[in-house]
């Protein structure tokens, strides 16, 4: 694959990852009464966790966008990822058992993947 594609790919992922992460935070800074619905009274997180997460995962968003340090950025794929698995977890811990629904949820993971796998590539061109 020429080193072109991977960084269009890798660019394009990215940005579709990240908006999907800064999409399902931003009720969460408020938070709004959706988001109250949902965690606080559905799922049974503190107010405060929310509102902690949300912009968890805006700096996680940020960090992935900035040409940083390599460790951080693997930390900041590290923290959306498990964000993502705790949201899927946190869904199947409360029902008791998995709605077929959560396979949307572990469908935002996918361009996540994306974009870690071509990062990885991108990185290794340039090492």
């Amino acid at each position: 694959m020429q080193p072109k594609t991977i960084n269009i790919l890798y660019w394009v992922f990215t940005i579709v990852f990240g908006a999907l992460m800064v999409f399902s935070s931003v009720g969460g800074i408020g938070p709004n009464e959706q988001t109250i619905e949902i965690f606080h009274k559905g799922l049974g997180y503190p107010i405060y966790f929310i509102q902690f997460i949300s912009w968890a995962k805006i700096i996680g968003v940020v960090a992935l966008l900035l040409p940083i340090n390599k460790t951080l950025k693997e930390w900041a794929y590290a923290g959306l990822f498990f964000d993502l698995a705790a949201a899927v977890y946190s869904g199947i811990a409360v029902s008791g058992k998995f709605d077929p629904q959560m396979l949307g949820m572990l469908m935002w993971i996918v361009p996540g993947i994306l974009s870690y796998y071509f990062w990885k590539k991108k990185n290794a061109l340039h090492s």
